[in-house]
């Protein structure tokens, strides 16, 4: 009996740090923040080592192997997803739009099964009671949503300044005014067409903004993205 016990808490005390170093090596995510693939692989990990402790037979590197299979394929997918946007999209999913300029998107709220209570639940959770406060709110692919309340921009009363020399400026911040949260244009090197036309502008432009700042091709640029007050940030792949 006492021999058992032994074994017990040693398989125990073993499979615990092994799953506490393969979740360390996965990478730091808040629990909340997890995708649906990070928390797949949690709950196999999980349900390996808890066989592996309850099955005193089995050998322990049965629980072992597995979960260094699962990590490798964690990190196998991380890598590639660094340098692919539509593998990230394809693991993780997208964030959803559910309420824009005021306006609860039906249809999204439909496609995300995402209902009127759980809507007005995550609301009160950013302290806001009241849809009609709501400018802009996001479903994210954690299932966090991320609200930004009406009357918040600063810059967009000046928008119709005739005498403003940044007149560009002035018609990005017409166009995504209402969303104040930043527009991605090139990630990776690779221009966001979508987010361009969104805003109402073409290549052209954004070869000219970035010209103007020194840089010669979109490839230089690991993340470009605009505010709601027109203003670019650009992050280049190797620093100057």
């Amino acid at each position: 009996m006492t021999a058992h016990l032994i074994s017990l808490v040693l398989r125990t005390v073993l499979m615990y740090f092994t799953a506490f170093v393969v979740m360390r090596i996965m990478g730091k995510r808040e629990i909340g923040e997890l995708s649906i693939f990070d928390l797949v692989i949690s709950i196999m990990i999980a349900e390996i080592a808890v066989f592996a402790i309850e099955d005193m037979q089995r050998p322990l590197y049965d629980g072992f192997v597995p979960m260094l299979t699962l990590l490798l394929i964690q990190i196998a997918i991380a890598m590639v997803s660094l340098r692919s946007r539509k593998l990230r999209f394809w693991f993780d999913g997208k964030p959803s739009v559910i309420i824009q300029q005021g306006k609860i998107n039906r249809k999204e709220m439909k496609r995300q099964r995402y209902n009127l209570d759980d809507l007005l639940m995550q609301l009160r959770a950013n302290n806001i009671d009241n849809v009609a406060d709501v400018e802009f709110a996001i479903l994210e692919t954690s299932g966090q949503l991320s609200v930004i309340p009406k009357n918040q921009d600063s810059g967009g009363g000046n928008s119709q300044d005739g005498n403003s020399p940044q007149d560009s400026n002035a018609s990005v911040i017409s166009k995504i005014r209402y969303e104040e949260i930043p527009l991605s244009l090139i990630m990776d090197g690779k221009v966001q067409d979508l987010n361009l036309e969104q805003i109402g502008k073409t290549r052209f432009w954004l070869k000219n903004q970035i010209q103007a700042r020194g840089v010669k091709d979109f490839k230089e640029i690991f993340f470009c993205s605009v505010d709601h007050q027109g203003k670019l940030y650009i992050n280049l792949k190797q620093d100057k």
